[in-house]
């Protein structure tokens, strides 16, 4: 009987001691609400028009992921950055208090060779480089409310040479490398405009 009262104690007393948590959510750092309708300009992107407008629509969605319900318009895009009086400009003609403006840079491919000992198979893969940088603008003033930045590489696969007769090409197609590299970076730029959470500890 006294070993039986002695191991509930010890099972009480490790049932007090355990820890427990709870999980905290927090509120986007940057709440869009609060901006009434915002204006999006087509992100701008040398030479790259068709990717700009992914990481446009793509940042416009992911933006609004934790938000609720945000009024946005998709301006199109400048020639160059829109100094303080385009944007008062185009603020009074759509009616907007905020303007986001966006700029993508992407690197040339860096081809990188790969040859077997035996010297009867080589690979050829390419990297790029890519940064995205996004600013948010009052249009009233032209001060810069919030801004973001984001880089990644990519591989793409390439030409397969195996012995004289056969070629082939391996790896991850350009499309996908592109998509992959848009997901990630507006990722990036997009986190304080999303929900967080911990895990506390409760004592």
């Amino acid at each position: 009987m006294a070993r039986l009262t002695s191991l509930l104690l010890l099972l009480g007393l490790l049932g007090c001691s355990r820890a427990r948590y709870e999980t905290v959510t927090y509120p986007p750092r940057v709440d869009l609400t609060k901006h009434e309708t915002i204006g999006v300009l087509q992100f701008s992107s040398p030479d790259q028009r068709e990717l700009a407008s992914m990481v446009t629509a793509r940042f416009m969605e992911a933006a609004r992921t934790d938000q609720g319900l945000v009024r946005m318009i998709t301006l199109s895009s400048e020639a160059t950055r829109p100094d303080a009086a385009r944007i008062r400009e185009l603020a009074k003609q759509y009616g907007l208090k905020t303007i986001v403006i966006g700029d993508l840079r992407l690197s040339k491919v860096r081809p990188s060779v790969s040859v077997s000992e035996s010297l009867s198979s080589a690979s050829v893969t390419g990297a790029i480089d890519a940064t995205l940088a996004v600013e948010m603008i009052e249009t009233d003033t032209g001060a810069s409310l919030w801004s973001a930045s984001g880089r990644a590489r990519e591989t793409l696969g390439g030409v397969h040479v195996d012995g004289l007769k056969n070629v082939g090409f391996g790896g991850v197609g350009k499309d996908s490398v592109y998509a992959g590299m848009v997901d990630n970076l507006v990722s990036q730029v997009t986190r304080d405009m999303h929900s967080s959470w911990e895990r506390r500890r409760v004592e």
